[in-house]
């Protein structure tokens, strides 16, 4: 499919199907994490996409090896993956998918941040400067209206760490020589090397099986198949054809379906706070994620010249 200048009816669909896989991703990690330890499902999760992505690389022709002085960045995007999902899974076995939802993907903000220090030409603008405001206070909204034990604020904790720690993997593949990799590369030594890391650190957490039941292996193989080896590499196809900025957008509704999908198939609580937190999370996101309009581009720039 040729690269298209705008968002068009098949990428909204499947931008929207890619954001309830998400939300339903987590529902998944929650029931799984009650068969395996999470750490030790996480390792088990990149260890098998390592063969899916594999395979799909050697299709298409690609090499899986990196120039050597983009390796030590290739290492350490993949130390950042498996930091990220230690924190992630173990968010999900310690609270709710709605509060992991709203939390988690708050990544944006954090990501906002880095680059406007950090990354040449991604200053904030007055209008993600709000949506960051408008993200950063839902989350407030969420810690003051927390239920529950010290369990739940560690899962609370846990989830902005994982945000964050995503944030950091962004920005290592925008900001750093891994930039000049094919994403589907960088995805392979994400989980490359995240596998052993999580796999050896699983133990320092607990007993690696739980109760593993049927329900359980499938989960697995779900995590493994659909969301590593068929939606990630789907939604890197979609950002190869659609602008970045368009593909970015549909990020807010991700926390939406999270906390939807966490009441109508966990029978979790969602209080007037959550919902609150929630409604300025989402558009916070859209905010920071929205495109100025090429023509509002060019008027600031040549009201920007004028004024010099």
């Amino acid at each position: 499919m040729e690269k298209k200048t705008e968002m068009d009816r098949f990428g909204a669909l499947s931008l929207i199907g890619f954001a309830i896989l998400l939300a339903f991703n987590q529902v998944v990690i929650k029931v799984t994490n009650e068969g395996f330890q999470p750490v030790f499902f996480a390792g088990l999760r990149s260890a098998g996409a390592i063969v899916v992505v594999a395979l799909w690389l050697r299709y298409r022709g690609l090499s899986l090896t990196v120039p050597r002085d983009v390796l030590p960045f290739a290492v350490l995007i993949g130390v950042a993956f498996a930091v990220e999902f230690i924190f992630l899974f173990i968010a999900l076995d310690l609270t709710t998918v709605a509060r992991t939802s709203v939390l988690f993907y708050t990544m944006p903000v954090w990501l906002a941040l880095l680059a406007h220090f950090f990354i040449p030409g991604e200053a904030l603008t007055p209008l993600k400067g709000a949506g960051l405001a408008l993200a950063v206070a839902g989350v407030v909204v969420a810690f003051a209206g927390r239920q529950g034990g010290p369990a739940s604020l560690a899962g609370d904790l846990l989830s902005i760490a994982g945000a964050m720690s995503w944030a950091s993997l962004a920005f290592l593949a925008k900001g750093t020589r891994l930039r000049t990799l094919r994403p589907e590369v960088q995805l392979f030594w994400q989980v490359l090397v995240s596998a052993p890391i999580l796999l050896v650190a699983a133990p320092l957490f607990g007993d690696l099986i739980r109760d593993v039941q049927a329900i359980h292996l499938w989960g697995l193989a779900f995590q493994i198949l659909i969301v590593v080896g068929a939606g990630f590499i789907f939604w890197l196809w979609l950002l190869s054809i659609y602008p970045a900025a368009a593909v970015a957008s549909f990020s807010f509704l991700t926390p939406v379906f999270g906390v939807g999908l966490g009441w109508l198939l966990l029978d979790e609580a969602v209080g007037a706070e959550l919902l609150v937190a929630l409604a300025l999370v989402a558009a916070g996101l859209f905010l920071i994620n929205r495109q100025v309009p090429q023509k509002v581009r060019e008027t600031r720039s040549s009201g920007a010249g004028g004024a010099v």
